[in-house]
Formats: structure tokens, C-alpha cells, sequence
């Protein structure tokens, strides 16, 4: 049996691709851990402070209190936005012309940058001249969220279902388009509910795309710095500081290299290990 040599000429057109990535990723990564380990006192002398940073970090009631807000805040979106967009998925037109208008409706929102999402609804939450904020106080509700951390909190969260939840739509309309209409026709033929159709049928076939839009919306959310941070700052107060907005406030505000290097990390970590659980629970009959 004569075998083909193998192509190597196509790594040539890879090697720009891996190199760019090595770049980007693993030297940074790199810098991040030799300050992560070392000391300095300026004028580029480094010592050996071995894992004594990852100690303060994992001691430290700060960390504590800005992971439990970041896991607060990851969790809410998860809760509203998976539901939420299988629910519009679900009541989208699968044909005619509705359907080019419903997708690029949908799109609108991801095609805004994050920055000018935060700006937006900075100036339209502001109590006494924005939209929402004016109307809330002249239906008779104490809303301020520069003063008040629950105001604050519902609007960041309203903010982040407003501009993600159409990227969990279009990705469950994509599972529901793909499944073929003899399925719809043996279930109604066998007089099957829309609740068993949809338990039975459609759900298992969306499995797939939301195992995605979970893993996706769980490091966007668990990883979200630019919307909170033009909305609320991280406040009032420290209410709505995040992990990624403290990271920052210690990396550059307070120039803590060490620290900050060692909190990216335990972050990373972090999000590894639960993406890799929530992957591990989501695929696991997959093989069965």
C-alpha cells in the first residue's frame, strides 16, 4: 500500500499563526509569573519572594469580597440570559422574511464596543437626566445607583442582559433551526405537548450550541472589566467591584506588581478550573 508523504510545506502558512500567539500569550503570561514570585524595590532589581503573594492574596478579606461579588454577578447572568435567550430563540420565525430582521436585530447589541455599551447606560441610568433613571423616580421609586449599591447592581446586570443575551438567542436558534421537521412531525403525530417537544426534542438538539453559550457567557461575565467600570466606577462605595476591576485597582492604582501578578493568576486559575467543570458536567453522557 503506498502511503502519501505528508505536506509539510502547509506549517509554513501555521508557523505566522503560532508565533503571533506565543507572542501575545505566553511571553505576557511569562512576565505576569517572574513578578508573581519576585520582589522589587525599583531600579530593576528583583528578589526571590517564592509564593508569598499567593498567601496574602488567598488571606486577604479584600480578594475574598471582590471574588464573592464576581461569582454573585456571574451567576445572576447566567440564571437570566441562558433561559432568556432559549426563550427568544424559541419564538423567533424559523421562515420568510421576518427571519433577516430578527437576526440582524439580534446582532445589533454585540456589534457595540464595550466602552460605548458603559457609556450608554451611564448617561441613560443617571437619576436626574437620563431616561431611566427619571422615569423610575416619576413612577414613584427611589432609584440613585451613584448612592445606592442595589440600584447599581440591577443596573449593571440589566446593562450585561441588555448587550449578551442576543449572542445566547442567535446561538439556540442555530441549534433549533438544525434540527429536521420530521421530528416535529413524528411528535405531532404521536400528539406530543410543546412541553414535550421541547423537553424531548429540542432541548437535547440545543445541547451542544448551549454548552458554548454557557462557557462563553461564564468567562465573558466572570472576566467583564469595561462595562462596570464606565458604569459605576465600582461603586458606590465598593459594591460593584468586581475581581477584574480590583485586579486593576491594585496592578495600577496602587502599583502592587507582586500581588497583582499573583491575584491575575489565582484568576486564571480560576476560571480554568470552573470553565473546565462546567464543560466536564455539560458533556459528560456525551460518550455514554
Amino acid at each position: 500500500m503506498v502511503t502519501k508523504p505528508d505536506n509539510l510545506g502547509a506549517w509554513f502558512f501555521v508557523l505566522p499563526v503560532v508565533l503571533l500567539v506565543a507572542f501575545n500569550a505566553l511571553v505576557p503570561l511569562m512576565t505576569v509569573v517572574n513578578y508573581a514570585f519576585q520582589e522589587t524595590f525599583g531600579n530593576n532589581l528583583f528578589f526571590w519572594h517564592g509564593v508569598g503573594w499567593f498567601e496574602d492574596i488567598l488571606r486577604s478579606e479584600r480578594f475574598h469580597a471582590a471574588l464573592g461579588r464576581q461569582l454573585l454577578f456571574t451567576g445572576i447572568i447566567l440564571a437570566i440570559q441562558i433561559p432568556l435567550g432559549v426563550i427568544i430563540a424559541l419564538t423567533m420565525p424559523k421562515k420568510g422574511v421576518w427571519v433577516s430582521v430578527c437576526l440582524v436585530l439580534m446582532a445589533l447589541p454585540l456589534l457595540i464596543p464595550w466602552n460605548v455599551v458603559g457609556s450608554m447606560w451611564n448617561i441613560f441610568a443617571l437619576p436626574d437626566i437620563g431616561m431611566l433613571g427619571y422615569t423610575l423616580n416619576w413612577l414613584g421609586f427611589n432609584y440613585n445607583m451613584t448612592q445606592q449599591p442595589l440600584s447599581a447592581w440591577m443596573t449593571l446586570i440589566a446593562m450585561d442582559v441588555w448587550h449578551w443575551t442576543s449572542l445566547v438567542a442567535l446561538l439556540a436558534y442555530a441549534g433549533l433551526t438544525s434540527i429536521p421537521d420530521a421530528y416535529y412531525q413524528a411528535a405531532k403525530i404521536d400528539g406530543a405537548r410543546p412541553w414535550a417537544i421541547f423537553r424531548h426534542i429540542q432541548l437535547p438538539k440545543m445541547k451542544r450550541v448551549l454548552t458554548i453559550a454557557i462557557l462563553l457567557r461564564f468567562m465573558d461575565s466572570f472576566m467583564v472589566y469595561t462595562e462596570p467600570l464606565i458604569l459605576t466606577g465600582g461603586g458606590p462605595g465598593n459594591s460593584t467591584t468586581l475581581l477584574s476591576i480590583d485586579l486593576v485597582k491594585i496592578a495600577l492604582g496602587q502599583f502592587d506588581l507582586g500581588p497583582a501578578a499573583a491575584m491575575s493568576l489565582i484568576y486564571f486559575l480560576i476560571t480554568l478550573l470552573v470553565s473546565w467543570l462546567f464543560y466536564t458536567v455539560m458533556t459528560r453522557h456525551d460518550n455514554a
